[in-house]
């Protein structure tokens, strides 16, 4: 697939870049500071900036798909939605953060967190994102959230599918490792299972 990437410097980005390349995807690398991305086969680097919306739909056209990894707190939607409809492209794919996943209360795992006096500045950001996301019915969308932690970890392969509810083992934890986040992220891409959908992975 010819894959466009937007955030591909950060860290789960970086992550979903290592994944693409290594499938042989052709991936156009997005970032505010293309220098900082290494020359590397099959990747083409690239500055963009989501809020010039002309330059990312210029960007997006003639790609398959496009992944949008980036601090909601920093990117408007209505201008990454306006780019990529401008595009002409269809199969989008937006991480959009653990903050919106519903806990076993009922309760959001934002709301939980928010309770603890913990509110991380992507987490509400990243939720009003999903909400406009849902909204747009002439796009082939698909919104993924990770676990409530996702450090850098082993890439297993070994991981539990979900859509809206926070995946928790046993012992009541949440976790995904970065790697295997990006490679539930290229499944989606290669066959999707969630269009107009958000879906979760976890242990």
């Amino acid at each position: 697939m010819k894959i466009v990437l937007v955030g591909a410097t950060g860290a789960i980005g970086g992550r979903v870049l290592d994944e693409a390349l290594a499938r042989h995807h052709a991936v156009t690398a997005t970032s505010r500071d293309p220098a900082k991305l290494a020359a590397r086969p099959g990747m083409t680097a690239v500055a963009a900036n989501t809020a010039d919306v002309a330059t990312m739909a210029d960007t997006l056209k003639g790609h398959d798909a496009a992944v949008l990894s980036v601090k909601w707190n920093e990117n408007d939607i209505a201008q990454v939605v306006d780019a990529i409809r401008r595009s002409g492209m269809k199969r989008c794919l937006f991480v959009v953060g653990a903050g919106s996943l519903i806990r076993t209360d009922g309760r959001t795992h934002f709301e939980h967190m928010a309770e603890k006096g913990v509110v991380p500045p992507t987490s509400k950001p990243a939720a009003l994102a999903l909400e406009a996301v849902q909204k747009a019915s002439d796009l082939d969308w698909t919104a993924i959230s990770p676990a409530a932690s996702i450090q850098p970890g082993a890439r297993t392969g070994k991981f539990r599918l979900g859509l809206d509810q926070l995946i928790e083992d046993d012992k009541g934890q949440s976790q995904i490792s970065r790697e295997d986040f990006a490679i539930a992220i290229l499944d989606e891409l290669e066959k999707p299972q969630h269009i107009r959908k958000r879906f979760t992975a976890g242990y």
